[in-house]
């Protein structure tokens, strides 16, 4: 069982917010990705029509940090259509920010970790 997706809250330096779609929501989705884009001048990467990295579906990657976050999230949030957003701080711990850290607008996917360590636990290492 999985824990209930956790609304976006402002707690990190830095974030990125994964809008996902399909074939039949891509252009919802590009549509969306480049009006938060251009309105809050934040980063949008491409519009991947194929699985990347951990996303179990197709998706757009915004970038942005914390003074942009309640302005991105709030717009995404209010303009998605059912689109699902993952939203996650970016800390350095790939494997903590798409768990851990990973929030969400709309329903929560499983997201494919298999690539991603957890870092050192044990105390031996650095500390964030």
């Amino acid at each position: 069982m999985t824990d209930a997706p956790r609304r976006p809250k402002n707690l990190y330096e830095r974030y990125h917010a994964h809008v996902y779609f399909d074939a039949g929501t891509v252009e919802q989705a590009r549509a969306l990705c480049q009006r938060v884009a251009a309105e809050h001048s934040v980063a949008m990467g491409r519009v991947h029509e194929k699985l990347v990295g951990p996303h179990p579906r197709w998706s757009c990657q915004l970038a942005f940090d914390r003074e942009q976050f309640d302005g991105v999230v709030t717009q995404l949030d209010s303009e998605r259509r059912g689109l699902t957003v993952l939203v996650h701080g970016l800390t350095g711990d790939d494997y903590a920010d798409h768990t851990a850290h990973a929030m969400w607008l709309g329903d929560s996917a499983e997201l494919d970790l298999s690539a991603f360590q957890p870092a050192d636990r044990s105390g031996a290492g650095p500390t964030p």
